[in-house]
């Protein structure tokens, strides 16, 4: 009797397994670029974005993010940024599939001929897991400089946005 309840329980279990994900390490890594030129190929642009994160919890990230930009077009010049970001994560639905994420970030932002500074930004996105560890993502960040010439209005008014798009891995 107790032999034929535990092969029924585990027929029962069958179909919860059959929908179970593999759980999500802590680490994440996000890779993206983009690029564009003129009609003539006579000017390039090129960025590249990457990020190493790692989940303090379910809901709650924290990650190094670096991007580099160069552009030829309308005269040579380049710009990067180093960042450290804090991310809160609010799964949507029952898979979760969904994962839109708000949070904010501070670092430096440097190149030529920019001029080298600290920046701040809030940021949010949506990440799209198409299984339990790989995802694609968008994300839009405002920038603030705090340039030493810079007023404090000054440091809001001259901030640039930037949008993220790209793709993502939890190990």
């Amino acid at each position: 009797m107790l032999r034929k309840s535990i092969v029924i329980a585990a027929l029962c279990l069958l179909p919860s397994l059959a929908h179970a994900q593999a759980a999500r390490g802590p680490w994440e890594l996000e890779l993206g670029g983009s690029g564009a030129n003129g009609p003539n190929f006579n000017g390039f642009a090129a960025a590249v974005d990457g990020s190493i994160g790692y989940y303090l919890s379910d809901a709650f990230e924290l990650s190094l993010r670096q991007n580099g930009q160069y552009s030829d077009t309308g005269g040579v010049g380049w710009a990067a940024s180093t960042r450290i970001a804090a991310d809160f994560h609010l799964p949507l639905g029952d898979q979760g599939q969904f994962v839109p994420f708000v949070g904010a970030n501070i670092g430096y932002a440097y190149g030529h001929p920019f001029h080298d500074t600290f920046e701040a930004a809030p940021e949010a996105g949506l990440k799209y897991y198409a299984n339990a560890t790989t995802f694609v993502y968008v994300s839009v960040e405002y920038q603030f400089f705090f340039d030493q010439h810079s007023t404090t209005p000054g440091v809001f008014r001259n901030g640039e946005f930037l949008y993220g798009l790209g793709i993502g891995f939890r190990f």
